[in-house]
């Protein structure tokens, strides 16, 4: 498979609006191995507050409920299930001193490596919430950055102000740039194309409008020429090369859906992939 695709979906069928039971979600994810298009699927996430029912051992992404000080815990619970920790996540929670929780967390990170619970090149993903202090998100990801970190952005979820604008993250894509810090996404983005839900009536970004403004924005294009790539609906724009495209994986590495079926159905759709 293309790098640009391999690995782009982290199975997160467990949560909303999927919700699959977990062991539902384990087999699906098992029996996708021997698929022709296994490869586009990355880790499986899962919550700490889950780990324990994951069963056999799978390469994992752990996303941390409980702060910084639950991260030894949790990947205390994988080691001893025997699960390879392939990513760690985090939502910062303290919305008063978001760049002082960053440090936290990256202090919590760095001492779970020393003890041995981490491998050094294992990316921790840190979520920074949508907040009206841009000063104090700017910081947070300064923080995040200069620990060694990545940053995790929430591109939707139940309600509509879970989504947020192209121009926000825009502002998010070069903000990860300038700190030359990859990126993942999660919620909202089962397709390819940004569009307007049926169901919900919410406008979703598309995975491909991300990929492609994150390589423009790396280009150096204009800010509303990223935000316009984020809002275009028609595929035209967004279609180019393959090799091109991977070279935006290097800075936008994954995102977490719920379904992996709907990504690869938009990937056969526009032909940036063919069945053998």
């Amino acid at each position: 498979m293309s790098p640009a695709w391999s690995g782009l979906v982290d199975d997160a069928a467990v949560f909303p609006p999927g919700n699959a039971p977990l062991p539902d979600a384990v087999s699906a994810h098992r029996e996708r191995r021997d698929e022709w298009w296994a490869d586009l699927v990355g880790s499986f996430v899962v919550t700490d507050e889950k780990l324990s029912g994951v069963g056999d051992p799978l390469p994992l992404s752990v996303v941390v409920t409980g702060g910084a000080g639950a991260v030894p815990g949790a990947l205390r619970i994988a080691g001893r299930a025997g699960h390879t920790v392939a990513g760690l996540e985090i939502a910062l929670r303290d919305l008063d001193d978001l760049a002082g929780n960053a440090r936290r967390v990256a202090a919590a990170v760095d001492a779970a490596a020393v003890e041995g619970l981490l491998d050094d090149e294992v990316p921790t993903y840190v979520e920074l919430p949508a907040v009206p202090d841009a000063g104090s998100w700017l910081r947070a990801a300064d923080a995040v950055a200069e620990s060694g970190l990545r940053l995790k952005f929430r591109t939707g979820g139940l309600e509509a102000h879970l989504f947020p604008s192209a121009t926000t993250l825009a502002g998010w894509v070069d903000a990860a740039l300038d700190r030359e810090t990859p990126f993942k996404c999660t919620a909202g983005l089962h397709h390819a194309l940004a569009h307007t839900d049926d169901a919900t009536g919410f406008a979703h970004h598309g995975f491909l409008n991300v990929l492609v403004a994150t390589l423009r924005a790396f280009d150096g294009a204009a800010t509303d020429e990223v935000v316009a790539l984020l809002e275009a609906r028609d595929p035209e724009p967004l279609l180019t090369t393959g090799d091109d495209l991977a070279r935006g994986r290097r800075w936008f590495t994954s995102f977490g859906s719920c379904s992996v079926t709907e990504p690869l159905d938009d990937l056969l759709a526009l032909g940036l992939l063919e069945k053998p």
